[in-house]
């Protein structure tokens, strides 16, 4: 008795999930796990938002795979709210929302892809190290630290990123209702504001997080007063006061993330 009246209340509330910091994967099995509990539970409605440079791209793209099913399979109402930055891999979650919601003033765009990767050679060469290598094909070692990339090597790369920046720009296109050459012309990997976003049509409206609850609540048919359900607990004060936490948390992501795709 208790729990279905407990889950009739979450039927009347909007959920709200938090997307802070570079998206990997940590993020992605927080968010995948939260949009499990807003199926399960029934909630009609989530405020998706997004505070984020991006970040790896399988990852992104899971997210994305994700919020899509929730909403084509169950009606789900999910609208994103940019917060401070959402560019990159945070404007390609995005996409899976049905409506977005932006600051005038939020740091967004950034449309593109990027793979870094380290070269050391000549401090190694200065200390005297040197690394014997033995591969099985001639692209096995590509982006090692202790050397330049070859002609070829380059050609592979930018290749892989040529792919991968065309399924950013079609799935821009197709959420955005753009034409591919529209999005391509905004899609160089600039910033722009969120006034500028929605003059280019990334976005659908300017407001706050509040305005987002309050247009979530218009779709899912709730009163305008309905209340929020965190699907992911906010952080507590004090993980966020931490001293160098963002930073270690942003030093791990580069170490992990080399040599990967990112939309960030």
């Amino acid at each position: 008795m208790l729990q279905r009246l407990f889950l009739g209340g979450l039927r009347r509330r909007i959920g709200r999930i938090e997307v802070t910091g570079v998206i990997e994967s940590k993020t992605r099995e927080r968010v995948l796990k939260a949009l499990k509990e807003a199926e399960e539970k029934q909630i009609p409605a989530i405020v998706l938002r997004i505070d984020s440079p991006g970040g790896t791209v399988a990852d992104s793209q899971e997210i994305y795979n994700a919020l899509v099913r929730l909403r084509e399979q169950k009606g789900t109402r999910i609208i994103a709210s940019f917060g401070n930055i959402a560019a990159s891999g945070g404007v390609y979650i995005a996409m899976g929302a049905e409506k977005i919601v932006s600051n005038p003033g939020t740091i967004t765009g950034s449309i593109g892809v990027i793979i870094r990767g380290n070269n050391i050679e000549r401090l190694l060469d200065k200390v005297g190290i040197s690394f014997k290598v033995i591969k099985s094909g001639p692209y096995k070692d590509i982006l090692s630290f202790d050397r330049e990339l070859t002609a070829e090597e380059r050609t592979i790369l930018q290749e892989l990123i040529d792919i991968t920046y065309s399924q950013f720009v079609q799935t821009v296109a197709t959420a955005r209702k753009l034409s591919l050459n529209v999005v391509r012309t905004f899609a160089d990997g600039r910033i722009f504001s969120g006034e500028q976003a929605l003059h280019l049509g990334v976005v659908d409206r300017l407001g706050s997080e509040e305005d987002a609850r309050l247009w979530a609540a218009e779709l899912a048919g709730l009163e305008p007063e309905t209340k929020f359900y965190d699907l992911i607990p906010r952080r507590s004060g004090w993980a966020r006061l931490i001293p160098g936490g963002e930073a270690l948390a942003r030093l791990h992501f580069d170490v992990v993330s080399s040599g990967l795709p990112l939309w960030l």
